[in-house]
């Protein structure tokens, strides 16, 4: 089996359930926060939203430089949250269904202004900075949602406000 083909199965469940949590956040739990060293709400879920382009740039280019700049998202709608997050998603399982197994194991960097910070076959890119780091967000964003009195959606199983 090909790399694309076992990695798509999971991909496609892990951005489902990760829709699902973005779809619960409420408009007005955007500038909300648990702490003040913690992102606002509309923040990490906007973070969430961007994270696929990471997946798609690892798989089309060798490396990407940060000296460029980078503008981070801010939805400001539930509406602009989930277009934006459909369409990332879109992208990247598209890289993804494209990508053989050659260039899955050609390394990629990441550089600041030439200098690498870290270089790793592409299909750890897409395993740790891509599907573990949205996993890692989406847990942060369901504290937040069970902080905030809204209905947490089944995750990995049934949660306390919806059985699976």
């Amino acid at each position: 089996m090909a790399i694309n083909e076992s990695l798509l199965p999971e991909f496609d469940q892990e951005m489902a359930t990760s829709r699902r949590v973005l779809e619960r956040l409420r408009e007005d739990k955007y500038d909300w926060a648990p702490h003040e060293r913690s992102m606002k709400a509309g923040r990490l879920a906007s973070h969430i939203a961007e994270m696929m382009v990471w997946g798609t740039i690892a798989l089309t280019q060798d490396s990407l430089d940060l000296a460029g700049g980078h503008q981070p998202f801010n939805a400001v709608s539930r509406r602009e949250l989930l277009e934006a997050f459909d369409k990332n998603v879109e992208s990247c399982r598209t890289a993804i269904q494209n990508t053989g197994d050659e260039t899955f194991m050609k390394p990629w960097s990441l550089l600041q202004e030439g200098a690498v910070l870290m270089e790793m076959p592409k299909i750890a890119v897409i395993r740790t900075f891509v599907l573990n780091h949205i996993i890692h967000h989406r847990g942060q964003l369901s504290v937040y949602l069970r902080l905030t009195d809204t209905a947490v959606p089944s995750i990995y199983g049934p949660s306390a406000d919806e059985s699976a």
